[in-house]
């Protein structure tokens, strides 16, 4: 089974879709489309009839629904909806299961609320923004990191995992965990800025590997015929 992405033309490059019930990473520099491909992601969900979980390590609800209200994908009028559970880690609801940084908390215990919840709740879908924020508020725990991981793997729900990157060579942990990579490109051509989108890995899937134009338009991301960005 795929879950399919909501982002028109992304799929076409992942043999249907993301493989469902597994741990994606979706990698880039700052206003690549990363927020913006999750929250396609969520609410394609939605519409789907998915329970879908996003958590914000550093936005608000009201602040997402703000930025993403420009567009017609309708992530903002989803958030209204008992579809999707918006989860601010600095809200009192967060932490709950984070806690603040400079706090003495239990470690495990993060993982064992959010796969609690996840699981508890039957969500299929889950965005995390972001993992570099996570660190944050996990006081960089290594092993912290690599357990939430490994147990977000291990749940029912297809999840995307936020991580802020410029160097596509430049690994961490979730990279090698994950069961796939997506990579949003941004660079300074002549004419101008322009974006791309890669998919590095994905497990089990038959996939273009090749850097592919991607463009914002009023509908959101959209991933251009199959011509290949060259540069």
């Amino acid at each position: 089974m795929r879950a399919t992405s909501g982002v028109p033309g992304f799929d076409d490059l992942v043999d249907g879709g993301f493989p469902e019930n597994r741990l994606y990473v979706v990698s880039g520099p700052p206003g690549s489309g990363k927020t913006t491909f999750c929250s396609q992601f969520a609410a394609q969900g939605a519409r789907n009839g998915e329970d879908v979980l996003y958590i914000s390590m550093h936005e608000t609800k009201e602040g997402i629904r703000r930025d993403m209200s420009g567009y017609d994908f309708g992530f903002d009028r989803a958030l209204d909806t008992d579809r999707v559970t918006f989860l601010d880690s600095f809200s009192s609801d967060g932490r709950r299961f984070f806690g603040l940084p400079g706090e003495r908390r239990d470690h495990s215990g993060v993982t064992n609320r959010l796969t609690g919840f996840i699981n508890s709740r039957d969500i299929d879908r889950v965005v995390f923004d972001s993992t570099m924020l996570l660190r944050f508020l996990l006081d960089d725990d290594e092993d912290t990191m690599i357990q939430l991981l490994s147990s977000l793997k291990r749940t029912d729900a297809t999840t995307l995992l936020i991580s802020e990157m410029t160097d596509p060579s430049a690994y961490s942990e979730e990279h090698y965990l994950a069961h796939g990579v997506v990579f949003m490109h941004n660079y300074l051509e002549d004419d101008g800025m322009q974006r791309g989108i890669q998919v590095l890995k994905m497990r089990g899937t038959d996939v273009d590997t090749d850097i592919q134009d991607i463009e914002f338009t009023d509908g959101g991301l959209r991933v251009g015929s199959a011509a290949t960005v060259t540069h």
